[in-house]
């Protein structure tokens, strides 16, 4: 990040952010006077606990000024840095430190270090507490914030939220209909079979309760225990919210699988298709359906179901297809590289949506259950979405909580004739 010396001025000259922070270095004859230790390892934490970015020592943060390090300094600074980073930071941070050279406002050329943070798979702890970047400032994490990073981040290892009891649950309150469909025929033992699927598991009481997943894929409202874990679905008129212009909307719920056909019926139910004559009828729709059907399961597969109270949000408008989906983008993926790589947040939905046959009324999306873990998912999205637009879709993750799916729609024919 800003690797170039340019784009390192360039950065410095617009001042600090959520990814970049500057810090002078003073002495006091051959120790190091500032910046104070604690300060700087909570700065550090708090990118590692947030996007990752970029820490310069060396310059002024009010006057941006490169005021550089002595060259026989370097070393100091240096000892400082990883001594704070393994020290001072629980776990360690690992860190990259690289020395260069930059201007100061007459030309002359002052060293300084530049630390490079990556978006840390743990969450870091620093000596005032746990932190992260909002802005140019570093703020304390409120608990449900913090506890939310650390179920996203795994850092216990131990197990999934997928994977976790829900308290004062049992298998009666899981509909045998929906859990059958996971079991052999005739089974000997339906309860064994349950914990194997770990759709129930025991919680620390030693009690036997329904998982995340089994209340997801087992149950008819899931939100029940999980408020949120339903999608919300609206169609507007026009190019923009606003609840005078609503043409549908629907609140979807049920098991997942049940919530992906659903919410499919209601895009196409809303979906304008054009009929052209050339010379043998053919329509052309605003969406591609391949792209619909991957986005929205990809969605309700890999969503962050540990954030209270926040539902997938589907959003039609005349120009576009909006796709909100709570939760960061899990490990160390980047919208950037989405299409090239996998990653999966629920890794007990997946398998269970994977058995899950495809169930859409003439519609032909390339695949025979819901999840193949193949992670062609998103170049499908993709392709067939510019394809049929010319358009691109856009990913965006909003406030490192939510990631936005945006597909535009294929401008239509002018003078064809709807035939939905």
């Amino acid at each position: 990040m800003f690797d170039s010396v340019q784009e390192l001025i360039s950065k410095i000259r617009l001042g600090e952010d959520s990814i970049f922070e500057l810090k002078d270095v003073r002495f006091k004859g051959d120790k190091i006077d500032g910046p104070d230790p604690r300060a700087l390892a909570d700065e550090l934490a708090a990118m590692a606990n947030t996007a990752g970015g970029v820490c310069v020592l060396g310059v002024d943060d009010k006057t941006r000024e490169v005021n550089g390090i002595a060259l026989n300094k370097l070393d100091s600074v240096e000892r400082l840095l990883f001594e704070i980073c393994s020290t001072h930071i629980k776990p360690p941070l690992n860190v990259s430190i690289i020395r260069i050279e930059l201007p100061d406002s007459l030309g002359n050329l002052r060293a300084v270090v530049k630390v490079d943070v990556p978006r840390s798979l743990f969450v870091h702890e620093s000596p005032s507490g746990y932190f992260w970047r909002q802005g140019s400032s570093k703020r304390k994490l409120p608990p449900d914030l913090l506890a939310r990073l650390f179920q996203q981040r795994s850092q216990a290892r131990v197990i999934r939220f997928d994977e976790q009891a829900i308290p004062e649950t049992s298998l009666a309150d899981l509909d045998e209909e929906l859990w059958r469909r996971f079991l052999p025929a005739a089974p000997d033992d339906a309860g064994a079979y349950l914990r194997k699927l770990k759709l129930l598991t025991t919680d620390d009481g030693g009690t036997e309760r329904v998982t995340v997943s089994g209340a997801l894929m087992c149950s008819r409202h899931p939100e029940k225990w999980l408020a949120g874990a339903y999608i919300e679905a609206v169609r507007y008129r026009g190019s923009h919210q606003d609840s005078n212009y609503q043409v549908d909307a629907a609140s979807i719920v049920g098991p997942l699988d049940g919530q992906v056909e659903q919410a499919l019926a209601f895009a196409h139910r809303n979906m304008t298709v054009a009929a052209i004559k050339t010379p043998e009828r053919m329509e052309i729709p605003q969406f591609s359906g391949r792209a619909m059907f991957e986005a929205v399961v990809n969605s309700v597969a890999h969503r962050d179901y540990s954030i209270h109270g926040s539902k997938i949000r589907l959003f039609m408008f005349d120009d576009r297809l909006e796709l909100y989906s709570p939760g960061a983008l899990p490990n160390t993926l980047t919208v950037d590289s989405l299409p090239l790589r996998q990653s999966t947040r629920n890794e007990l939905v997946t398998t269970l949506l994977a058995k899950c046959p495809v169930k859409l009324d003439g519609e032909d999306v390339g695949r025979r259950f819901l999840m193949e873990k193949r992670g062609d998912g998103i170049p499908i999205i993709m392709k067939e979405s510019e394809k049929l637009s010319g358009k691109r879709p856009i990913y965006r993750v909003i406030d490192d909580s939510e990631l936005l799916l945006t597909i535009y729609a294929a401008d239509l024919p002018n003078g064809s004739v709807a035939a939905s």
